[in-house]
């Protein structure tokens, strides 16, 4: 009867049906054990979704550059999916999720569907649900899927394991060329977008430092590899979007070219079971952790700051995992 249900799921899924898709978005980011029964089934109907990742600091114009691809996309008749991650509150986990909000417009499109979720304290800009949801969207049948990250800082760079192509958003006179030096940044981008560059004398500016870079690095395109493009944009009054749409079409074709394209879908596809994986194994953790007296004794400590914190958590660590694993290790053998 399980079976059914999670089959019924699935082919709502990839009929493109709306409400089938997000009754399974809400599964996923519940954590309910019935996603990853479905996630399963529907990763032999992926791989034809270019995924395209757009990241840089908060405040850049990422959602409105969005909101602009949505309209080029759209009106070539493509199917386009959007997976738009907002920072959750330290405090009360919530989250203002603003990119609904702004991307309203379209979310009564037939083809188009908007997901946001929170970060929900996850590092790297991303959320844990993030690969999950992508795999729907592919499946679901979206020609192009762009997932907008959060905001980027020094290391949060995790978008480029989740996405074909990735954007970096950068606005001349922030201080942006620092930051991109010091992120790694440039290690990441694909395409660099330098946005808000109308009447903006520093946009030019940044544009050349990033190619004097480029030519420090040897960056040097040829057939096999491939050297970040350099665009600017206003998005706010759509200008520049047509020389962005270019650019990612012509690092999509480099993928086809080289095989890389296809690469993306096998790792995945394992990155996919891998996540599954470790879901299992901390959830088994966490419930035969929280059930022992040392993990209590332990969180006494913390809290009273009355003993050597460090070497009750080695005793407790060595404990639960040491003995365990020898005790597994030696009945095997």
């Amino acid at each position: 009867m399980k079976d059914n249900k999670i089959s019924q799921l699935s082919q709502g899924v990839l009929k493109g049906e709306k409400k089938a898709t997000a009754k399974l978005m809400r599964h996923i980011e519940k954590e309910d054990t019935i996603a990853a029964g479905e996630i399963q089934l529907l990763y032999e109907h992926t791989g034809k979704s270019h995924v395209v990742g757009i990241t840089g600091l908060p405040g850049s114009g990422k959602s409105t550059l969005v909101d602009c691809l949505i309209d080029y996309f759209n009106s070539q008749n493509k199917s386009v999916g959007v997976i738009a991650i907002d920072p959750s509150s330290p405090f009360s986990g919530g989250s203002i999720l603003g990119d609904r909000i702004r991307m309203k417009d379209h979310s009564l499109n037939k083809n188009v569907f908007i997901k946001s979720i929170s970060t929900k304290g996850c590092h790297g800009g991303i959320a844990r649900a993030t690969s999950r949801m992508i795999t729907v969207l592919d499946a679901m049948g979206k020609d192009i899927i762009f997932v907008e990250t959060a905001g980027v800082g020094q290391t949060e760079v995790d978008i480029k394991k989740f996405v074909h192509t990735t954007i970096v958003v950068l606005v001349g006179g922030l201080g942006d060329y620092i930051q991109v030096i010091k992120a790694g940044i440039i290690e990441i981008a694909d395409i660099f977008v330098i946005n808000k560059s109308k009447n903006n004398v520093s946009a030019n500016e940044l544009q050349m430092d990033l190619e004097n870079l480029f030519s420090l690095n040897g960056e040097k395109k040829s057939k096999n590899t491939w050297g970040p493009i350099i665009t600017l944009t206003e998005a706010t009054e759509n200008n520049g979007i047509n020389n962005l749409v270019k650019s990612i079409e012509k690092h999509k074709r480099y993928l086809l070219a080289t095989g890389r394209y296809q690469d993306y879908f096998k790792n995945k596809k394992d990155s996919g079971l891998e996540q599954l994986v470790n879901d299992y194994l901390l959830e088994i953790i966490h419930k035969k952790i929280s059930s022992m007296d040392l993990y209590n004794d332990i969180l006494k400590i913390m809290r009273e700051g009355t003993e050597d914190r460090s070497k009750k958590i080695e005793k407790f660590l060595k404990e639960i995992f040491h003995s365990k694993i020898n005790r597994g290790i030696n009945k095997r053998r």
